[in-house]
């Protein structure tokens, strides 16, 4: 699998474990979640180039440093929202846009509904985020959209993915990075993750 990386730790895996569990109610769901997003955060970070500048302490001059470009979240409407406070909290000067996908229950393809970002996405870092990379046909138009906008460094993080859905990433758009912190077994006839954690977005907001 091309620029795919999975984030494993002990925690993140309690916490998938929590988020998989289907007793578990919305409000600890939303805090696991907030936990693997913020362990998210902190990898896709590692990734950032950064500019040189001197800065003065109390005591003297020495080496600062600051991100080279501006970073660009883009949560896929609903669920990716879920992980948006989590990396304002980890990136605190980023600017937010959205897409509005929603899944055709029969073709399982993506119909898009709303579209807003920050115009500079050419220079930017643009980090899409949803939690479950199911078949990828989400991802691939969102990027496909991102990418109309002028966005030429992206990167996708999710909670979730399954093997179908990077490997469409993968065929689709072979350059954008992929963080996730699962990768399960496979799709089933509906197109749901397996095992899984169900629906993100109904677990997040408790609309079941």
């Amino acid at each position: 699998m091309k620029n795919f990386y999975l984030v494993e730790n002990p925690l993140i895996k309690q916490d998938v474990t929590i988020l998989r569990d289907k007793r578990t109610d919305p409000a600890g769901f939303r805090s696991a979640l907030n936990r693997v997003s913020y362990s998210l955060a902190i990898e896709i970070c590692k990734s950032f180039e950064l500019d040189e500048f001197e800065v003065e302490t109390p005591l003297e001059k020495t080496k600062g440093y600051k991100l080279s470009k501006q970073i660009v979240l883009v949560p896929v409407l609903r669920a990716g929202l879920s992980m948006v406070s989590s990396f304002l909290e980890m990136i605190p000067q980023a600017k937010v846009g959205h897409i509005g996908l929603q899944r055709d229950e029969k073709t399982l393809q993506p119909i898009d509904y709303y579209y807003k970002t920050p115009g500079n996405l050419g220079e930017s870092v643009t980090i899409l985020l949803d939690p479950m990379l199911a078949t990828g046909g989400s991802a691939v138009a969102s990027f496909n959209s991102l990418k109309q906008q002028g966005a030429n460094k992206c990167v996708l993080a999710c909670l979730i993915s399954a093997p179908e859905g990077v490997e469409k990433m993968n065929a689709e758009h072979p350059e954008v990075p992929i963080y996730t912190a699962a990768l399960d077994r496979q799709l089933n006839s509906n197109g749901y993750i397996m095992p899984g954690l169900g629906d993100a977005g109904d677990r997040t907001f408790g609309t079941f």
